[in-house]
């Protein structure tokens, strides 16, 4: 469904006003994160160029990279058939993940770690990380 004025798939965000949104890099395909937007992320990303989500702990929308360094500029958003999860296509600078890995899916479900660390989050973020 689209949105008559805008020419843009009407979004449909869930009871806190968010949606899902996946990132993908470009080039590798990897699945780099999942994270959640308002409606005023998606437009920040879409307006910069560069991924906005909101961090439910922190109850604020974040740019990604803003203080490692670490950004995504986006290359294209795409809407799932229901338009309630969104992916995000970028290029993602170092690592995706706070942990200091490429993608926060660095690890099999028994806890075999199966991807590098990066960087160390303690000197990037000058706060200790799980």
């Amino acid at each position: 469904m689209k949105d008559v004025e805008s020419g843009l798939v009407e979004l449909s965000f869930d009871e806190q006003g968010l949606i899902p949104v996946i990132t993908q890099d470009h080039e590798t395909k990897d699945v780099l994160m999942l994270a959640y937007a308002t409606r005023e992320a998606v437009d920040l990303t879409q307006k910069s160029g560069y991924a906005h989500y909101y961090s439910r702990s922190r109850k604020k929308i974040w740019k990604k990279g803003e203080e490692s360094g670490n950004l995504q500029k986006v290359y294209e958003i795409r809407v799932d058939c229901d338009a309630d999860t969104l992916i995000y296509i970028v290029s993602q600078q170092c690592a995706a993940c706070h942990t200091g890995h490429w993608t926060c899916f660095y690890r099999t479900i028994s806890g075999k770690i199966i991807a590098d660390r990066l960087f160390e989050p303690d000197k990037v973020y000058n706060k200790s990380n799980e």
